[in-house]
């Protein structure tokens, strides 16, 4: 159940014209009062022929003229109006319950507070079989104001005690951090003008979208322009940003003007003050030459970065420096995600898209974010961002894999804070994201399986598998992916490294228990985490000795080069096998 309290009117009779008159799309039926402060002597236009509309409002109205006739100033935002409706799949409620459920209301938004005879006047008008509107005249009869203060948050409260009572659909407690719900007058003008959102939730998606690619609120300011978004900074005498309004082009009032709206009435998490600590609380930005003297990937760097997540969100004790660094990590992930569904090949961005919309309510909660402490994170989704070239095939499915594992973990620390709807938006979220990662994978399972190894090298891996992951080797090998990890483990060999090594590493960055195909999720990590030769440490000693004999004399007690193992070879590895 969805009560909606609208901004306060002035105009008694013309809301009751909109309630008792056929709708917009002649979508109302039989209205009538169905509760209200006195039913005795109501006049009701919808059951009484003689009953007039401007009766009934002056009826509402009479304590708002007896003030406005006694004080010098008059009161003009004296209409509180507020819709509550049912979910679609609830059961029919009749006029009674509707009647007892407007009286909770009103008394837990203190409209009428249970037995004040000197309450505000108002009714309930049903006009629908699955919703009914409230209307309040918000002066009481002894001529005071009510106390209106957080209205919206105790009618909340009341709306989920009601769903309970009356075995409705329950939904979840709101926290004060979702964005607000596109109005009807909103919803109605996109559908005018052929919009597919509304112009505030378009602005919220293109400020998202530009956040990846700005380290500070004026880069973030002149992408949004350059994207073609409307923008009003708000500046001080010195020049410096104050805040900022946006607009949608062709998003127009009835006077023709520009309608803006302020970042932080888009989103909570979109004001100014918030999006100063995201971008402007990181560590300097490093040298162009020296990132372009990097030998690995903004793709993989990412992942890299991705690997070390765990250890920050996992931690659920009540420590609060702990949750702000956590809470930082969760909104940096979501800017991860942002940039990888951007530069994504266009087949995957189909779920990538959708997944960082759904994050974006997973982004925030109550817990302050302690933004400096996500620097990493942050960074490499701006390189990402930033980037010119796209990823591999390998590179895609192990970062998408990444983010899989980062959203399940970011759920799993929103459910043990409580975070409801935010646990509900990261499992939304890896819904997406494992569909994206089974597609990114596909070609690279398809290249694999055409290339298995041989059956004694099978027979040998599979040994590495159940000696390394024990409780886990039997799902492993009947994964219908265990030829094309079979594949990987070899060419890892043939790298030098160690097959066991590796799925020992694998297995404990990414538990398998909650794999719904663990085969892959190996996959991923392995090719990875082995896409570079393994160390050579005779060639490492080699060249010690050398730098150390060209300078001075080599300590006797050194560990001599003999001492190290010998790269393993054919021979080696069939005697591994053996």
């Amino acid at each position: 159940m969805i009560a909606a309290i609208k901004p306060a009117g002035s105009n008694t009779r013309g809301l009751l014209a909109y309630l008792y008159g056929p709708g917009r799309h002649d979508e109302h039926l039989d209205p009538h009062l169905v509760a209200g402060f006195a039913m005795l002597g109501m006049p009701d236009p919808g059951r009484d022929e003689s009953a007039t509309l401007t009766q009934l409002a002056r009826h509402l109205d009479e304590p708002v003229h007896l003030r406005n006739s006694e004080f010098g100033k008059k009161v003009t935002d004296h209409v509180w109006h507020c819709p509550i409706r049912a979910a679609p799949e609830d059961r029919h409620l009749s006029d009674a319950e509707w009647g007892e459920i407007a009286q909770r209301i009103v008394e837990a938004a203190g409209i009428a507070p249970a037995g004040d005879d000197l309450a505000c006047r108002w009714i309930a008008v049903r006009h629908a079989d699955d919703h009914i509107h409230i209307l309040a005249t918000t002066v009481r009869e002894d001529g005071r104001r009510p106390k209106l203060h957080d209205s919206g948050i105790r009618v909340g409260d009341a709306c989920r005690q009601i769903e309970k009572d009356y075995g409705l659909r329950q939904l979840k407690k709101g926290d004060r951090t979702a964005t607000r719900r596109p109005t009807q007058a909103e919803m109605h003008k996109a559908e005018r003008l052929g919009w597919e959102q509304t112009s505030r939730e378009w602005l919220q998606d293109r400020i998202r979208a530009a956040i990846p690619h700005a380290s500070s609120a004026e880069e973030l300011l002149a992408y949004l322009e350059a994207d073609g978004i409307l923008v009003r900074p708000k500046r001080g005498p010195s020049g410096d940003l104050l805040g900022y309004a946006v607009g949608c082009p062709g998003d127009l009032n009835k006077d023709g003007g520009q309608i803006f709206h302020p970042g932080g009435k888009i989103a909570p998490d979109l004001s100014l003050p918030k999006l100063k600590a995201r971008l402007e609380s990181s560590e300097p930005e490093e040298h162009p030459t020296a990132r372009r003297n990097r030998t690995t990937t903004p793709w993989h760097q990412a992942t890299e970065a991705l690997d070390t997540l765990h250890t920050q969100i996992t931690d659920t004790s009540a420590d609060g420096s702990r949750d702000a660094r956590a809470q930082a990590h969760i909104t940096a992930l979501g800017e991860l995600i942002e940039a990888t569904a951007q530069k994504a090949p266009a087949d995957l961005r189909a779920q990538l898209h959708p997944a960082s919309k759904a994050f974006a309510r997973a982004q925030r909660s109550q817990i302050r974010a302690e933004d400096r402490a996500a620097h990493t994170l942050r960074t490499a989704a701006r390189d990402i961002a930033n980037t010119a070239t796209g990823p591999d095939g390998s590179a895609l499915a192990a970062l998408v894999a990444a983010l899989v594992w980062a959203a399940i973990l970011a759920g799993r620390w929103h459910e043990a804070k409580g975070h409801a709807h935010q646990t509900d938006a990261a499992r939304q979220t890896v819904q997406h994201l494992q569909s994206a990662a089974d597609d990114a994978l596909a070609p690279t399972l398809t290249a694999l399986e055409s290339r298995h190894p041989n059956e004694e090298t099978r027979h040998t891996l599979a040994h590495d598998v159940r000696t390394a992951v024990p409780e886990h080797a039997e799902r492993i090998l009947a994964d219908p992916g265990w030829p094309a990890l079979a594949t990987v483990l070899a060419d890892a060999e043939a790298r030098g490294h160690k097959p066991h090594q590796l799925l020992k590493e694998a297995a404990a960055q990414r538990e398998l228990s909650t794999a719904h195909r663990p085969a892959r999720v190996l996959i991923t990590r392995i090719q990875h985490t082995s896409r570079n030769p393994a160390r050579n440490r005779r060639a490492e000693a080699a060249r010690l000795r050398t730098t150390s004999t060209a300078g001075a004399p080599i300590q006797q007690n050194r560990t001599p080069i003999d001492t190290f193992p010998p790269l393993p070879t054919d021979q080696h590895r069939q005697h591994r096998r053996r």
